[in-house]
């Protein structure tokens, strides 16, 4: 079977993580699978599911520092928000990033081997 984009793979999980994000497991692991699924391949979709799941933290964590800095700015501590924004994104981020990474990649593992069956 041929092998699709990695980046298509890549931004359809990621798509499907910002719907589909606010359920806690299965959100994380349709994204891998739908990625896995449009790369191909058993690593190949596991990577996709990753990397997928790695952007969607990053867009995340960048999102709640700026809502941090606005809301602190907006009471005059421009710098105390700073600071929150930062600490808040980063724990939110990592958080997010341990547990949904392992299951977007297991997710993207077994729709790859699907596209490949």
């Amino acid at each position: 079977m041929t092998k699709g984009s990695m980046g298509l793979g890549v931004i359809a999980g990621f798509i499907l993580l910002l719907v589909l994000g606010w359920i806690p497991i299965i959100g994380a692991l349709i994204a891998g699978l739908i990625a896995g699924l449009l790369v191909g391949g058993l690593s190949r979709g596991a990577i996709a599911g990753f990397m997928a799941e790695i952007f969607g933290a990053i867009i995340l964590g960048l999102l709640l520092s700026i809502g941090s800095v606005a809301i602190g700015a907006l009471f005059g501590m421009a710098g105390l928000g700073a600071l929150l924004g930062g600490a808040i994104g980063g724990i939110v981020g990592i958080l997010l990033t341990i547990g949904n990474a392992v299951i977007s990649l297991i997710g993207g593992a077994i729709g790859g081997a699907l596209r490949r069956a």
